[in-house]
């Protein structure tokens, strides 16, 4: 079973002692916004102005309630609401338009230049943070990562299926790797790392070992 990279990069951010920043959780932000504040997300023109307008922080965990970071929209918490199934479903079309992405990518630089972060997203090596010291395109299959999410949900007594979370991800995927802007991509400088049949202890070794390596060039 893979190991998502959400789940890595929450190990290895703990271990490093570093801020953990999944950057599809800006996304996940502006969208549940959008349909809180316009009742949908296909208005392009609406949900681009509020992207605009907003400022979206990403912190440590402020309370201790299973949370991975806190995120703050205008100062409001909306570190769970985010997580609902109509924002799961909504957040593609939201991420798919180019004038949120640059937006939220100039957003999502200035968490990340902070430094101490292990950040991951599906255009992090190539359009967020192309400087940073190490790159990793942790890859997997399909039904890896739905297991993997389902399994997640399943332990925050998620009600949503296994066969809900592989549709979503594949029309995710098709999605990311056809759009015009950002799409899915390695990095040229990125190292890959297949993690479908490597768990959890397995895929975190593998990229301590590529740490390790990057600490000696630096």
């Amino acid at each position: 079973m893979a190991s998502g990279k959400s789940t890595v990069g929450k190990r290895l951010a703990d271990q490093l002692g570093y801020l953990f920043f999944d950057t599809g959780i800006m996304y996940r932000a502006v969208t549940c916004l959008a349909l809180r504040e316009l009742g949908a997300a296909e208005n392009t023109q609406a949900v681009t102005a509020l992207a605009e307008r907003v400022h979206i922080d990403i912190q440590p965990p402020t309370v201790s309630d299973g949370r991975d970071a806190t995120v703050l929209a205008d100062g409001e918490d909306l570190t769970w609401a985010i997580r609902g199934k109509e924002v799961e479903g909504n957040v593609s079309l939201v991420a798919a338009i180019p004038a949120v992405r640059r937006c939220l990518t100039e957003q999502m630089r200035r968490v990340g230049l902070r430094g101490q972060v292990v950040m991951v997203g599906r255009d992090v090596g190539t359009v967020i943070l192309p400087e940073a010291d190490l790159k990793i395109f942790l890859t997997a299959s399909v039904e890896a990562r739905a297991r993997r999410r389902w399994q997640d949900e399943q332990a925050r007594s998620g009600s949503r299926t296994y066969a809900d979370i592989l549709a979503n991800l594949a029309e995710r995927d098709r999605i990311d790797s056809s759009r015009a802007l950002a799409p899915l991509r390695a990095a040229t400088d990125a190292v890959q790392l297949d993690a479908t049949d490597l768990d959890l202890p397995g895929v975190v070794a593998a990229i301590n070992e590529l740490i390790e390596v990057q600490a000696k060039k630096l």
